[in-house]
């Protein structure tokens, strides 16, 4: 037989399994785990304890047996002495165990006696004489050396237990049932219980077995949970705060090895916790809702943080977060001597390397997303974009924005967080205090290793602590072994209280997302210009910088986002992004067209400004005056645009007379000072030149309309005309000659032939010329001494005409004209129409002045007058009317070339400006919206 033990000696008593059994542990030596052997009281019994085999029920008094022998024992020195050793070291032993008296310590007991004699455990043999010595009033305690001096204390103790109905001798010894968490119980329910029932909310439990350093299995032992049906209740307590190295599991095919350091930690939390009865505070359960989280109470300390301490095991995250704020700083003290000792799980720990500096100063440029930003470092100059860094708030987790391009919606609350972000920080010199760096995935195939910090803005600590104490975003979920943030407990705390106040994120109701309207469609931009021109100043937001003059706007009281360009200036064009070349719509990038973006991003990027909108283009865009700053920092964002030379005046506005004279003094100060644009020398576009004519006298004619064509192309005929007359009493003689039949005739292209028209009263021939051939027969003519067009049968309605009336021989009657220097809409559009109606209730059936300034195109450039010619023109009531308006610089030059120089055409030219100035500002016909529209500057 192998001895397992030796006759007689000492050891330590880790575990009680039962009322007649314990387990020893001995000295370890060399560091090597120490020794245990399980140890059986000889020639006793105690009743079983509760298991699977007897479907989790104690035999009677089983329970109460055990609790004796723990209470007494269980971690105390005992002396042994063996009686029989199984045939291997593994083997269980049987013998006897002494410890001193607790009540005379020059005694001796003999636990196996002591046992019986209370009525916990019995011999295994009974019945026989009772020695002398009970009669004599002594009581043997089983002490002596021989087998029949332990049989015979053990028969007497037993009568004494039978007499005093001790124990399993009762009336009613205890019988407990076990219930397990998840099966009999809700493992919620215990927690809700203990809150409410136990004394300061903490439950008396017995740690019964020790899975690893951090996990144990506990039974309920405390009587305030009688009442409520949980007393005996087992369950999984994992230790809040603490992740310890996992143990293995040899019974596994293949066996499962042990995490480094794993065994040490179970072997430290045995020594100290097991079967030890303690009070736990349970904070919560895991995911699977079976598993509970508490905090162990041991009267000489926190088992958890001495983990901590000697590199046993790590913090954890989530179980961390259920713990109250105040029990949090010991385990990180903890933590953080043992990374720097190098100790247990730590021994490879190396604090964590920074590219830069881990504490600066800098201005806020731009909110990326509600955790990122994009910070200008103090004392570096904003001339590249690689000047500016990339910072996210350490250990926060904002909302993530959606994609449009994939269909992915915003997260709640994602618009909320990032805007609340950009009044906390934007504009704003900021304390950045970096704690760690990570690689974050950018595309397909790059990483951008990116720096995590705090951000100190005024009083405020941690912007990221307001964000999340306001609802608006979460603690980020880190690994056990995850850099974090310094303040990271704060932020649990404050996450906690959001939680508890329903706050944001945290709420149960469900979220309704606001939206606002995007006018960047034409369309909607226009329908909308019109409030926003009449609300005059109006406060929005700048959301995206464009170039140095044009934005994306968010207007809150419109709750609309508009584009937004500045008025009668124009910035140069910066560097094209990636998108734009990748949609092969780049465009070369003008000299300080970068800095003009720059110097936007920096003053107005995301930052409140006012707005006065005066207008909205063609395609869309609201234009008007922007200004930045408040009270006697206000100021004209424009003026201050031209006056660094990042901006020109628009030229067309200074010919006109339309810059404002505050920018023109601001770009004749930026050019005498060389800033910016005028530093380098300018590329001066050559403008045409006006053409000499002779002073030919203008013509002023009697006329009729004979037709109009739109609101400013029209025909006529001169009063007087002698043509006139010749050539109707022609048409005349040649319709009563050849009749009403068509008659064949060739078909070219400007030929002169006789067309068949009503007038109303009977069919007709005119002189007509072919315009263009077109299908089944039709033909399109014009009728060269009235000016109207139709289209007319080739068979029925055209005939040849005599060579005595062709135009060679009478010339044609009515004149094509246009009215000078004015521009109308198409007749497609509303304007169009409306300016033809008004050119046709002014002038038709009328007798009117003409003056004929020229030729353009073959078309006659008038003026016309429907009474006097120092009375307002038609060409100008048009303009006033706002349906029609001077045009453009090039096209006015092209127009004056084919012009006699006149005092008549620069008043005609005055009074056109004048009178659109005034439609401009009433908003009349094409200017409701209160700019030129971009297809009619083109």
């Amino acid at each position: 037989m192998v001895t397992i033990l030796p006759n007689r000696g000492s050891a330590k008593i880790k575990s009680v399994l039962s009322g007649d059994t314990v387990v020893l542990l001995g000295r370890s030596a060399g560091g090597a785990r120490a020794p245990e052997v399980t140890f059986t009281f000889e020639r006793v019994t105690a009743p079983r304890m509760a298991s699977k085999a007897n479907s989790n029920v104690d035999d009677p008094g089983a329970f109460s047996s055990r609790e004796w022998l723990r209470n007494l024992c269980v971690g105390k020195t005992v002396t042994f002495e063996t009686r029989k050793q199984g045939a291997t070291a593994g083997d269980r032993v049987y013998g006897l165990l002494f410890m001193v008296d607790p009540t005379d310590e020059t005694n001796q007991w003999n636990l196996s006696v002591e046992s019986v004699r209370r009525g916990f455990c019995t011999p295994k043999v009974l019945g026989g004489d009772v020695p002398d010595t009970e009669a004599n009033g002594d009581t043997p305690n089983g002490t002596g050396d021989t087998v029949e001096d332990y049989e015979k204390a053990l028969q007497i103790a037993y009568k004494e237990a039978q007499n005093g109905r001790l124990g399993i001798h009762s009336g009613k010894p205890l019988v407990r049932k076990l219930m397990n968490a998840g099966d009999e119980f809700e493992a919620m329910t215990l927690v809700d219980k203990v809150k409410r029932i136990c004394t300061n909310g903490s439950v008396s439990c017995v740690i019964e077995y020790i899975f690893d350093g951090s996990r144990f299995r506990c039974i309920v032992t405390d009587p305030e949970l009688e009442t409520a049906g949980l007393l005996y209740g087992s369950f999984t307590l994992i230790l809040a705060g603490v992740a310890c190295p996992r143990v293995g599991n040899p019974r596994l095919n293949p066996p499962t090895p042990s995490e480094p350091f794993a065994d040490a930690a179970r072997e430290f939390t045995e020594l100290r916790l097991l079967q030890r009865e303690l009070k736990v505070t349970l904070n919560g359960t895991d995911k699977s809702g079976v598993c509970l989280v508490g905090t162990v109470h041991h009267p000489r300390g926190n088992i958890g943080a001495e983990l901590l301490k000697n590199g046993l095991g790590r913090i954890s995250d989530w179980t961390i977060r259920m713990m109250a704020p105040g029990d949090v700083p010991p385990l990180r003290i903890a933590e953080n001597a043992a990374k720097r000792g190098n100790i247990g799980v730590f021994e490879n720990y190396t604090p964590p390397t920074l590219t830069g500096a881990s504490e600066f100063m800098g201005t806020v440029v731009e909110v990326l997303s509600g955790d990122t930003l994009m910070i200008l470092p103090s004392g570096e100059t904003y001339d590249d974009e690689s000047k500016l860094k990339k910072v996210s708030l350490a250990s926060i987790r904002a909302p993530r924005a959606g994609n449009e391009r994939t269909g992915k919606p915003d997260e709640p609350y994602a618009t909320e967080c990032k805007d609340r972000l950009r009044v906390l920080t934007v504009g704003k010199v900021a304390r950045v205090n970096i704690h760690y760096e990570k690689d974050i995935p950018m595309g397909p195939n790059g990483t951008e290793k990116r720096q995590f910090g705090t951000i100190s803005v005024g009083k405020r600590a941690d912007v990221g602590e307001t964000l999340i104490t306001e609802g608006l975003a979460n603690t980020q979920r880190h690994r056990d072994d995850d850099e974090k943030s310094i303040r990271y407990d704060e932020l649990v705390a404050a996450e906690s209280v959001a939680k508890a106040a329903n706050k944001g994120i945290n709420s149960d109701k469900e979220y309704k997302k606001k939206t606002a309207n995007d006018l960047s469609d034409p369309k909607k931009a226009k329908t909308y210009a019109g409030s926003l021109q009449r609300a005059g100043q109006t406060k929005a937001i700048v959301d995206y910088v464009f170039n140095g003059s044009r934005f994306k706007l968010f207007v809150p009281s419109e709750n609309c986002f508009v584009m937004f360009a500045l008025a009668n200036i124009r910035c140069p064009q910066p560097s094209p992004n990636q998108a734009a070349i990748s949609r092969g719509q780049a465009r070369a990038a003008e000299p300080f067209g970068d800095a003009s973006k720059r110097h936007s991003r920096m003053t107005v990027q995301q930052r409140q400004v006012e707005i006065v909108c005066t207008g909205v283009t063609q395609g869309g865009v609201m234009t008007g005056d922007l200004f930045v700053g408040q009270g006697a920092q206000r100021r004209n964002y424009c003026a201050e645009l031209v006056a660094s030379g990042l901006a020109t005046v628009d030229q067309r506005k200074i010919d006109y007379g339309e810059a404002p004279q505050v920018l023109i003094a601001a770009q004749t100060a930026a050019q005498g000072n060389k800033l910016g644009i005028w530093s380098i020398k300018q590329v001066v576009k050559e403008q045409p030149k006006t053409k000499s004519f002779s002073k030919a006298e203008e013509q002023l004619l009697d006329i009729q309309i004979s037709e109009i064509r739109s609101g400013n192309h029209f025909f006529y005929r001169t009063v007087g005309d002698e043509s006139a007359s010749v050539i109707d009493d022609g048409m005349k003689i040649f319709t009563e000659q050849n009749g009403t039949k068509g008659a064949p005739c060739e078909i070219k292209v400007g030929k002169l032939v006789a067309a068949l028209f009503n007038d109303g009263s009977s069919n007709s021939w005119y002189r007509a010329k072919v315009l263009e051939k077109g299908e089944k027969g039709k033909v399109k003519v014009l009728f060269v001494d009235h000016g109207n067009a139709a289209t007319v049968a080739l068979a029925t309605h055209l005939r040849p005409l005599d060579v005595t009336l062709g135009t060679d021989q009478i010339p044609a009657v009515a004149k094509e004209a246009v009215l000078a220097l004015t521009k109308v809409r198409p007749l497609e559009e509303d304007d169009g129409i409306d300016a033809a109606r008004m050119f046709q209730g002014t002038a038709w059936g009328k007798d009117l002045k003409a003056r004929v300034h020229g030729e353009s195109e073959g078309q006659v450039v008038v003026t016309v007058y429907d009474g006097d010619v120092d009375s307002p023109s038609i060409n100008e009531k048009l303009t006033k009317a706002g349906l029609a308006r001077v045009p453009n610089r090039s096209e006015m030059y092209a127009a004056l070339d084919r012009m006699a120089n006149s005092d008549s055409i620069a008043k005609l030219l005055k009074d056109l400006k004048k009178a659109q100035e005034k439609a401009r500002s009433t908003r009349q016909g094409m200017w409701i919206y209160g700019e030129i529209p971009e297809e009619d500057e083109d």
